[in-house]
């Protein structure tokens, strides 16, 4: 049998008939047993078309001998019976359910009968109002990408300062993102204090370094409550070194880097603004050869952000909460991340 968690709201219509209503059909659905539905809690609705009634968000606990995809389907029809409406996406809805865990199972965007499944949910570890209520009823679950437990993800985005930074290759507009999430939020930006060296000197890496290590600086950190959202990630200046310098060089600099981040705050979520070839080939100045590079460095990037928690020198400074944003479209992904940050709060 398998622990399924799974996420409901509703902001149309009779929120609490229509929650109650979802459980008690899971209830007697077949291969299904329900184990600790959550109390029901009312937020803002984030993201989405303007003027929606607010939410009401529970989560519910089940045992099954479903498959992940039997789930989906299961929970599909009870939103069917319930006369959910799929129109604009984040649009109001009378019931929403979400699987958020299914055990330790990682499915990424894979399709059976039409029907699209990812699992653990792309963006329970950075939802506020998913986060509370799976915490209250199963928070020693563990996430299997974020490697800690449900109770963790809620802990790490309630710190009294949040870090949030907004991660990508060159072109794909971290910077311009970053800057519109901290005025919509009054969070303080930090900017990338230098770019990254274009010569394979070890010398002029260790200086870039020290210049991104500088900001980050636990013992000057500050503790009022926007946040900062930065526009880099310390690890990042290592994805691209290895690009550059050869193996004893690179050694090197993970060796000093793993000292001085020690001494940094690292950041509690990352935004990855994924770009495309096709968003990288249209900007002007890069050759083919330059969007090879960046392609496979981002490959490099999304690789570290799934490490459970730990760099690559097995320092404590993976983000636990990661959203993936396609940057094609970066007004869209500008939306989209404001949208993530303010989930968050």
């Amino acid at each position: 049998m398998a622990q399924c968690l799974i996420g409901c709201g509703s902001n149309q219509g009779l929120r609490r008939e229509q929650l109650d209503g979802a459980v008690e059909l899971l209830r007697f659905m077949p291969g299904v047993t329900l184990q600790k539905v959550s109390r029901l809690r009312e937020t803002r609705p984030v993201g989405g078309p303007v003027g929606q009634a607010p939410f009401l968000n529970s989560a519910c606990l089940i045992e099954t001998d479903l498959s992940p995809h039997e789930v989906l389907g299961m929970l599909t029809a009870v939103e069917n019976t319930l006369h959910r409406e799929r129109g604009e996406r984040w649009g109001p809805r009378t019931i929403d359910l979400d699987l958020l865990l299914y055990d330790d199972a990682v499915i990424d965007n894979q399709t059976v009968d039409g029907a699209v499944l990812t699992i653990p949910h792309p963006r329970m570890s950075t939802r506020r109002f998913v986060l509370e209520p799976a915490a209250e009823i199963a928070g020693s679950l563990a996430h299997p990408l974020a490697g800690c437990s449900v109770q963790s993800l809620l802990e790490n985005i309630s710190q009294p300062h949040l870090h949030v930074a907004v991660v990508g290759v060159a072109g794909s507009g971290a910077s311009a993102v970053a800057a519109a999430i901290a005025d919509t939020t009054l969070a303080r930006c930090l900017r990338r204090p230098a770019p990254l060296p274009e010569s394979g000197s070890l010398a002029r890496w260790q200086e870039t370094l020290a210049a991104w290590t500088h900001p980050l600086q636990a013992d000057a950190w500050p503790d009022e409550s926007h946040g900062t959202i930065s526009d880099y990630w310390l690890e990042m200046l290592l994805i691209a070194a290895e690009e550059q310098l050869p193996p004893e060089e690179m050694s090197r600099l993970r060796s000093e880097h793993a000292v001085l981040a020690q001494t940094t705050i690292a950041p509690n979520v990352a935004i990855l603004l994924l770009a495309t070839p096709e968003s990288l080939l249209g900007q002007t100045g890069l050759s083919e050869t330059t969007v090879a590079t960046l392609l496979a460095c981002q490959e490099r990037l999304v690789d570290r952000l799934r490490g459970g928690g730990r760099s690559a020198c097995g320092t404590a400074a993976v983000p636990k909460a990661v959203v993936a944003i396609d940057a094609a479209d970066l007004r869209q992904a500008t939306l989209e991340s404001i949208a993530a940050v303010e989930a968050l709060l």
